[in-house]
């Protein structure tokens, strides 16, 4: 009895997975349309700033590393937090248009639907975060299968621990418009306050104010983590907050913390 129903709940995540990866595979319109904001950010930022800043990360006898080089790995974690977020919104279209009423009475548990779609929207933001990647080489970023495997691995992390804040935030919501405006006021202080664009520094009171708002924001981890993991060995020591063992030890706590309540608000859908 409980291998039968072990079998049905392991279907149904992969049901909505998959139907979740589907509509992302076969809507070329979204795919181009989040793939712009990123893309604007890193070549405006980019090539704009960069030739102001200089190279970033100079002190201690170290070359430092050119400021596009810098904001890469912060763009990809953008990307991922643009993408996860929304992702959530399906849950309340879902709503609206009657699909989830009848996903929640197939012979599956709630718990099971939830975690399908944090499935899903982890792998499509991982994917559409990846898609960025391949401009690393002509920015001057050197690639390795190791490094790819762990870039992709931190960003599949990242992409759970912000599509369960979606879903934490989506399960009690009962219109779109409700959803949006909760995701737009988390969405940029989420990601200014990364240190995607900018580095933390303690060298100033302001630096140190944000080091402590960025200890609360999980895109700091992230974002920590793929900067040193993508421009190993030559990222510089002054400007990594964390050991990347630690960044990604928190972005799990951070996972349970918001999956945990997520699921379990979802499972009590009307």
């Amino acid at each position: 009895m409980m291998g039968g129903l072990l079998g049905h709940d392991l279907k149904g995540v992969y049901t909505i997975w998959y139907r979740d990866v589907l509509r992302f595979v076969r809507d070329r319109s979204r795919i181009f349309g989040s793939l712009a904001q990123p893309l604007l950010f890193l070549f405006a930022l980019g090539f704009g700033l960069g030739s102001a800043l200089g190279k970033i990360g100079t002190g201690y006898g170290v070359p430092g590393i050119l400021y596009i080089e810098f904001l890469f790995p912060g763009i990809l974690c953008m990307s991922v937090l643009f993408t996860a977020l929304f992702s959530a919104i399906s849950i309340v279209w879902d709503r609206e248009f009657g699909f989830l009423r009848e996903v929640l009475v197939a012979p599956v548990s709630r718990t099971a639907v939830a975690l399908g779609k944090v499935a899903g929207g982890s792998t499509v933001a991982m994917c559409q975060a990846a898609i960025i990647m391949l401009l690393g080489p002509f920015l001057g970023i050197h690639y390795s299968v190791l490094k790819i495997v762990l870039m992709l691995l931190t960003l599949l992390l990242l992409a759970a621990v912000i599509t369960s804040l979606g879903i934490l935030i989506a399960a009690r919501q009962k219109t779109m418009e409700g959803f949006q405006v909760i995701m737009q006021f988390l969405l940029f202080p989420m990601l200014f306050l990364s240190g995607a664009f900018f580095p933390f520094t303690s060298s100033t009171r302001s630096g140190s104010v944000l080091k402590l708002i960025g200890a609360f924001n999980p895109m700091s981890y992230g974002v920590d983590a793929m900067r040193q993991i993508a421009l190993s060995p030559r990222f510089p020591a002054d400007l990594v907050l964390h050991p990347v063992g630690v960044d990604l030890v928190i972005l799990v706590g951070f996972f349970l913390l918001f999956l945990i309540p997520g699921v379990a608000l979802f499972s009590k859908q009307d």
